[in-house]
């Protein structure tokens, strides 16, 4: 096994996170001190944005670095002044190392390398395009390994970007997975990615480089499902706003008010998106407790359809707090509108023509002041919830801690949210002139799954619900072997134990 000990070695323990290259370095200045005495040779086959990407890092890293390329005399510029950029032939003369950074259909060409290559570790960092993933039946580095069956092929750093590489890891993904049909070969790439500041991950034999193909090729895959729902609920409800407020005084009342469709709709729609979104957060988790108070046992897997809904509550709620954000913007603009400046003329003059110098509510001056500060505080919840949900920041929290953000003042949030809602509807909901076109008020729709949810909430509060669902998800069951009672202090039992 080749020895990478002379990289750890120089490194101290606080430095393998520091970027490895400075901005001097990223626009490839030349600027780069020589690599030290005895640094590990690694050659680079490609000269494109990736192969200079790379060397760069791995020369601030401590590695002698070989560039093999068609046209030296072109591309030398382009890397650091460090870098050996020379013809292909010599750059994998003496490496143990050759990271492959050229497309597919360019492997055919090192053919004639064979024998230079032979017992080398090649390091497949290529990528397919959705067409080629789904037309080619083996992955970019098995087919690598059938046309250089002397050497070992390990496909690693295909998930990194340039970028990533040049600006260090901090600033993008620090895993690395890495696949080989040879453990020691596997061992000395991970001891590489260790050293370039990156996290190597075991991913198998080299079949397993099909999936790792694949992985850049997922375009934000757990946010498919949430946002579909996300938008779907939106065309929804902007649809049955459109009717109500936009529709019926046109077919009714003959009044133009198309202009309302920007703005007013859509800011109309967007906190019912939000609340409904919020709602189904906490929607699955009822249903789960439910479930297992049925049983009476933790050990039956819920179906596919809940276990895949709690797999994307992350994602929901961050798409809540994202119409909710939307809605504090667009209500702030609301004011900007001219037909809201010609609206408050109009009420001035008719003011003046009816004689009324004094124009008062009580009630609609609480209710608003109440309505507006609910919201502030229920959007300033959603904050924390959106905030904690960073990797960064949830890693900082232990379990407790996460638990209470996330659950606790998720609920409260929930509550804030329909206690604002509340106070918007008031007593709209038992106005007649409310329902147009005999559709109910917009905030009615969307207090039921909200209230269904918090009072269920309050059901599992009571004792014989509570420390039923305790003892259940402590490993009692009903018809088992497994019976004990709960100690003495159950709630701190139940808050510290997540078995």
């Amino acid at each position: 096994m080749l020895n990478l000990g002379f990289t750890m070695a120089t490194r101290m323990p606080g430095e393998i996170d520091k970027p490895l290259i400075s901005h001097h370095l990223v626009d490839s200045d030349g600027s780069l001190a020589e690599p030290p005495v005895g640094a590990l040779k690694v050659g680079i086959l490609g000269s494109g944005d990736f192969a200079r990407s790379l060397a760069t890092r791995l020369v601030g890293s401590g590695f002698s670095v070989v560039v093999g390329s068609r046209n030296p005399k072109r591309t030398a510029g382009l890397f650091p002044s460090s870098a050996q950029v020379t013809f292909q032939e010599e750059a994998v003369t003496s490496p143990g190392i050759i990271f492959v950074a050229v497309f597919r259909e360019h492997y055919s060409s090192l053919c004639g390398l064979s024998d230079q290559l032979a017992g080398k570790i090649l390091v497949d960092v290529s990528n397919p395009t959705e067409q080629e993933h789904l037309r080619h039946l083996e992955s970019n580095a098995e087919y690598l390994a059938s046309l250089f069956p002397t050497c070992t092929v390990v496909k690693a750093f295909n998930v990194i970007s340039a970028w990533t590489l040049q600006a260090g890891p901090r600033d993008g993904n620090r895993q690395v997975p890495i696949c080989s049909d040879q453990p020691e070969a596997k061992r000395t790439i991970s001891e590489m990615v260790h050293a370039m500041g990156f996290m190597p991950l075991d991913m198998g034999s080299l079949v397993s480089a099909r999936e790792v193909e694949a992985m850049p090729l997922h375009l934000l895959p757990a946010w498919k499902v949430p946002a579909l729902l996300a938008l779907g609920l939106f065309v929804c409800f902007f649809a049955y706003n459109f009717t109500r407020d936009v529709l019926q005084p046109y077919v009714q009342e003959g009044k133009n008010k198309f202009y309302k469709l920007p703005v007013s709709v859509v800011n109309t729609t967007l906190p019912c998106v939000a609340y409904v979104l919020l709602s189904l957060v906490y929607l699955p988790g009822v249903l789960a407790a439910t479930l297992q108070l049925r049983r009476g046992t933790k050990y039956h897997r819920f179906p596919d359809w809940l276990d895949h809904w709690l797999q994307h509550r992350k994602q929901i709620g961050l798409l809540s707090f994202f119409c909710a954000a939307l809605h504090a913007l667009y209500s702030f603009c609301l004011p900007l509108r001219r037909s809201h400046r010609y609206d408050l003329v109009n009420l001035a003059v008719k003011q003046m023509l009816t004689n009324k110098s004094h124009l008062w509510v009580e009630e609609e001056v609480w209710r608003m002041e109440i309505y507006l500060s609910l919201g502030v505080l229920a959007l300033g919840t959603l904050s924390l919830l959106a905030i904690t949900s960073l990797p960064s920041i949830a890693n900082s929290l232990n379990w407790r801690e996460f638990s209470f953000v996330q659950s606790t003042l998720g609920f409260v949030a929930l509550v804030l949210s329909t206690l604002h809602t509340l106070t918007y509807g008031w007593t709209r909901a038992f106005e007649e002139s409310r329902y147009k076109f005999y559709l109910p008020p917009t905030f009615t729709l969307t207090l039921l799954v909200p209230c269904v949810i918090i009072l269920a909430k309050g059901l599992f509060l009571l004792p014989c619900f509570s420390r039923r669902l305790t003892k259940i998800r402590r490993g009692w069951e009903k018809d088992g072997a497994v019976k004990f009672t709960l100690p003495a202090d159950s709630i701190l039992a139940e808050k510290t134990s997540h078995v």
